[in-house]
C-alpha cells in the first residue's frame, strides 16, 4: 500500500514538473514575441508606391516620417495643401510625408491610382511620395497599418483608424512617436512643435 502511494506521488510530481516546464516555455515564447514586436519598426515593411513599384520603407532610415491615409473626396482633403506646405518647409531637414489612399471611409477615394496621382498633382501640387490604395482597418488591412494601429501612442491611443487623414509620426529610428486624429492638420502648432524637436537631429 505504501509503495503504491509513493509511486502515485512520484507520478503526480512528474506530471506537475512537465506542466510547469510547459507553462514556462509558453511564457518565454510570449515574452520573446512581445520583445520582437517591440523591436519592430516601420523599416521592416515593404509597400507599393502609386506606380505599382515595391518600396522598402528602410529607404527612409534616419528621416522623420509622417504617414497619412488620404482621400480625394473628403472634407479633410484640403489638408493636402497643409501637408505640401509642411513638406516644402521641412524636407531639407529630413522630413518625408507618405500618402496612402484609402477608400474605406465613405467611399471617398473611388478612383484609380493614376486618377489619384493626377488629382494630387493638378489640384494641390503634391510632391511627397504617394502609394497604392490600401485598406487600413479589418482583416485585409495592409501589414504596415496593422502594425501602426496596434501600437500604444500619444496623443491618440491604439485602435482602428477613425477616418481619412489620420496621421502617424515616426522618428529617425523608425519608431512611432505620435498619432493624430483627422482634424489635426500637419500645420497644427502642437504637431509642428513635435516636428521641430525631431528634425534638428536629422539636419545635414
Amino acid at each position: 500500500m505504501l509503495r503504491s502511494c509513493l509511486l502515485f506521488s512520484w507520478a503526480c510530481l512528474g506530471i506537475f514538473a512537465v506542466n510547469v516546464n510547459r507553462v514556462d516555455a509558453q511564457d518565454e515564447a510570449v515574452s520573446q514575441s512581445s520583445t520582437q514586436e517591440a523591436e519592430k519598426s516601420v523599416y521592416d515593411f515593404k509597400v507599393k508606391n502609386i506606380e505599382g513599384e515595391e518600396v522598402s520603407l528602410s529607404k527612409y532610415k534616419g528621416k522623420t516620417i509622417l504617414i497619412v491615409n488620404v482621400a480625394s473626396k473628403c472634407g479633410y482633403t484640403r489638408q493636402y495643401a497643409d501637408m505640401q506646405t509642411v513638406y516644402e518647409k521641412y524636407k531639407g531637414r529630413g522630413l518625408v510625408i507618405l500618402g496612402f489612399p484609402c477608400n474605406q471611409f465613405g467611399g471617398q477615394e473611388p478612383g484609380t491610382e493614376a486618377e489619384i496621382l493626377e488629382f494630387c498633382k493638378s489640384t494641390y501640387e503634391v510632391e511627397f511620395p504617394m502609394f497604392a490604395k490600401v485598406e487600413v482597418n479589418g482583416d485585409n488591412s495592409a501589414p504596415l497599418f496593422k502594425y501602426l494601429t496596434n501600437l500604444e501612442t500619444k496623443p491618440k491611443e491604439a485602435g482602428k483608424v477613425s477616418w481619412n487623414f489620420e496621421k502617424f509620426l515616426i522618428d529617425g529610428q523608425g519608431k512611432v512617436v505620435g498619432r493624430y486624429k483627422s482634424g489635426v492638420s500637419p500645420t497644427d502648432k502642437n504637431m509642428v512643435a513635435v516636428l521641430e524637436k525631431l528634425l534638428p537631429e536629422q539636419a545635414k
